[in-house]
């Protein structure tokens, strides 16, 4: 089973799920495609020969596939600034689904953000029991630090070269991150970080009156440009659920990989089309074409 890295030239050996391991030249592109039906439903068994990879509107030779789970690093992200104050518990119940259904080889990390921005632990850890428990310890703030916590998130996972995700979930706009929404999307693309955001639609009361939040716009552009998923809701009772199917997808998806014609440094657009019809590929839309004795950011 073939595991890719973003595009780059280093070669380094990743251990994959058998315990194997497997020297992977990184100026492979990887997409990680997640492929649904007319109906949503996520789509198994699919092989090769029903994909098509676009590289600035070029088809492009598949080099690698596979359709097995690969190991995964994530940080669980959830908004505890003070308009979750009636809601976080159910929040912490869903974020509790997803953990649950990490993988034995995955491994992740629970934050949370308002004023400040907190992770736990201070490393990655595949035990579950332990990062479910670690939710108790969200502690409520103001404001929201949405894209900071973002940007932090990635810090975190500097230096990972197996798949990386951040889940991050908000009920309301960013409003006291230092970096913006654009800064953002740039290093998810750059260090090839899938974000998936859950976003609540809350009203909550302020001190002075019963007020209606929305979740930022941008997270939409974000999710959809990484080739993760948005999620809005419109009440909690659909959070359990929702979790879970990032949880479904994360471990559902299409390792794509090509070998790069052209390595000028500069932005690629890419696009991922299945021959089948009725289903959609998503994955994430752009990368930067790493130059010869360069690595690809």
């Amino acid at each position: 089973m073939p595991i890719l890295a973003a595009a780059g030239l280093l070669v380094s050996p990743i251990a994959a799920q058998d315990g194997q391991k497997f020297r992977v030249s990184t100026n492979t592109v990887a997409l990680y495609a997640t492929v649904t039906d007319a109906d949503g439903r996520l789509v198994p068994d699919l092989i090769r020969e029903d994909f098509e990879v676009y590289d600035n509107g070029k088809l492009q030779t598949l080099t690698s596939f596979d359709n097995k789970p690969l190991p995964v690093t994530v940080i669980v992200m959830l908004d505890s600034s003070g308009s979750m104050t009636l809601s976080l518990d159910l929040v912490k119940s869903g974020a509790e689904q997803f953990l649950i259904r990490m993988l034995p080889e995955d491994v992740g990390m629970v934050g949370a953000f308002n004023d400040k921005i907190e992770f736990h632990p201070d490393h990655f850890t595949s035990n579950r029991d332990e990062l479910v428990g670690l939710l108790k310890e969200l502690d409520f703030g103001y404001p929201t630090r949405l894209y900071d916590a973002i940007n932090q998130s990635m810090a975190q996972l500097k230096g990972i070269k197996e798949r990386k995700v951040v889940l991050v979930f908000t009920d309301g706009d960013d409003s006291a991150s230092k970096v913006g929404a654009g800064e953002v999307t740039n290093r998810a693309r750059d260090e090839d970080v899938m974000i998936y955001s859950i976003g609540l639609e809350n009203t909550y009361f302020n001190g002075q009156q019963r007020v209606r939040s929305s979740p930022d716009r941008g997270l939409k552009k974000l999710s959809e440009e990484t080739g993760g998923g948005f999620f809005l809701l419109k009440k909690t009772d659909d959070l359990g659920s929702t979790f879970t199917r990032v949880a479904q997808e994360i471990h559902s998806q299409y390792v794509l990989g090509f070998t790069p014609q052209v390595m000028d440094g500069k932005v690629h657009k890419l696009e991922v089309k299945l021959k089948k019809p009725s289903m959609a590929a998503r994955a994430r839309k752009s990368y930067v074409a790493g130059s010869e004795g360069t690595t690809n950011k």
